[in-house]
């Protein structure tokens, strides 16, 4: 992926860059401006930022453009016929050896910026080589696992594990928990704008009221003094910085787990205190489960599968499990049952019955 800071970009307003217009089939779409002295990469950050589209995605299609552009000889997109991104998708499948995913995120890609950047409907493409998807069996630790795991951590990591484990969060959810979404007296936490850009809401355990009132007064300690020195408020979810300016700077949007340094905002470019970084917690953890001695692969998002596989185990009933992890189809959470078929899909083999019908039998001694 793209490691460079993106470039500051005029901010892409609804009003004054996005118009309705029709197709030539009579059907209303949304088209986006450009300033036309604006590269081709920047456009497409551009459209982009204003669908409101995460950092990650940017970079992640910005990627692929920039891929598809090269294979094709730097050649203008819009001047390549469409059996050019079909050499590149089958290159990426076949060639490249990429998975199911990545394959899909690349045409996704493609197609966004013909579509939105382009202005280009792409025919639909005979041909395509796709990777199977292959089925996936959830990494699931047992409760004392999931306590071997969480002894390892020290401080604010092991608060945050503990949050992942006890509320099903993903990782990113997790970290960015800011204080108005945590209800210490209704045990609730609310997950604002997750995947799907929905609202949820989980469980908060018992057990973590008291840790988190000692960890908020101490992140409470941090905010003041960001206030003191008169440092930028937190970054805010869409248009309410540009609504609400100072509205950044009040302790209900601080995040629950802050970092201890300031950093530099790659969209705006400006200085201002982010949340814990997800990639430093993934490194954390992984000592914390070599430590453990668990021979699982165990991720951050192992804690949420482990929630969701012991709530089952506890009898609350499916439909409990996906709203609180906030699946829009109930299959997504059925992967889950399969702990209610343990040891080989609940099949009891036949050694374990075998009745030795000779006086003596010398069996081979177990290695």
């Amino acid at each position: 992926m793209n490691t460079y800071p993106p470039p500051r970009l005029p901010v892409p307003t609804t009003i004054a860059r996005l118009e309705l217009r029709r197709t030539l089939s009579g059907r209303a779409t949304r088209v986006l401006d450009f300033p036309s002295d604006m590269k081709l990469l920047d456009r497409l950050r551009f459209a982009i930022r204003a669908r409101h589209y995460s950092l990650r995605t940017e970079d992640a299609y910005v990627y692929w453009v920039r891929h598809f552009i090269i294979f094709n000889g730097k050649k203008h997109p819009a001047e390549l016929p469409p059996e050019a991104i079909k050499d590149f998708i089958n290159h990426q499948s076949v060639h490249a050896e990429n998975s199911a995913s990545t394959v899909r995120q690349a045409m996704s890609a493609l197609v966004f910026f013909y579509a939105q950047v382009l202005r280009i409907e792409l025919p639909w493409i005979e041909g395509l080589v796709t990777p199977k998807k292959p089925f996936f069996r959830p990494s699931v630790m047992t409760p004392l696992e999931v306590a071997k795991v969480i002894r390892e951590l020290e401080g604010t990591w092991a608060l945050v594990a503990r949050v992942l484990y006890g509320s099903g969060l993903r990782l990113n959810e997790g970290l960015a928990l800011r204080i108005k979404d945590v209800d210490l007296e209704r045990l609730e936490l609310v997950v604002r704008q997750a995947k799907g850009k929905k609202d949820r809401v989980t469980c908060l355990p018992l057990s973590l009221v008291e840790p988190l009132r000692i960890h908020l007064k101490r992140v409470r300690a941090l905010w003041e003094e960001d206030r003191e020195l008169k440092r930028s408020g937190v970054l805010l979810p869409t248009n309410l910085e540009r609504k609400f300016p100072r509205a950044g700077e009040e302790w209900a949007w601080f995040w629950v787990f802050p970092s201890k340094r300031m950093s530099k905002d790659p969209r705006s470019g400006k200085w201002r205190r982010h949340h814990v970084f997800d990639q430093t917690f993934a490194r954390i953890l992984k000592q914390a489960v070599f430590k453990s001695k668990i021979s699982k692969r165990v991720t951050s998002h192992t804690f949420r599968h482990s929630f969701a596989t012991h709530l089952i185990e506890n009898g609350y009933d499916i439909r409990t499990v996906q709203e609180l992890l906030g699946h829009s189809d109930v299959s997504t959470t059925q992967i889950y049952t399969h702990v209610l078929n343990r040891g080989g899909l609940g099949v009891k083999s036949p050694a374990d019955t075998l009745v030795l019908q000779t006086a003596k039998i010398d069996l081979p001694p177990s290695s």
